[in-house]
């Protein structure tokens, strides 16, 4: 498994706490550039304000760090463009009932 894998399977751990669904599946993750034991993650979060802004950056950042020869995880928030529930995968719209 490359580096890529191994971190979108990390930030599979990374839980949204309101809503229970993790941050790649609610479509969370905008970008990530990985180079020499680096990431740069670009994300959003669904709403501006959103409470819980420090605790999913963070979880994102302990995530990645936890993968073998990652040195530094920069995590950068953005909203633009803002997040929709559009971005979601099937997973994620199935476990808020939207998929029977």
């Amino acid at each position: 498994m490359d580096v890529r894998e191994l971190a979108m399977q990390q930030l599979k751990t990374v839980i949204d706490p309101e809503l229970g669904i993790n941050v790649v599946d609610l479509g969370l993750i905008y970008d990530l550039k990985i180079e020499n034991g680096h990431i740069d993650v670009l994300m959003t979060l669904t709403t501006p304000g959103c409470p819980l802004h420090d605790s999913i950056a963070g979880g994102v950042k302990r995530a990645l760090e936890q993968i073998a020869g990652i040195r530094d995880v920069r995590v950068q928030v953005t909203w633009n463009p803002p997040w929709t529930p559009e971005r979601m995968s099937e997973e994620a719209l199935r476990q808020l009932g939207y998929f029977a």
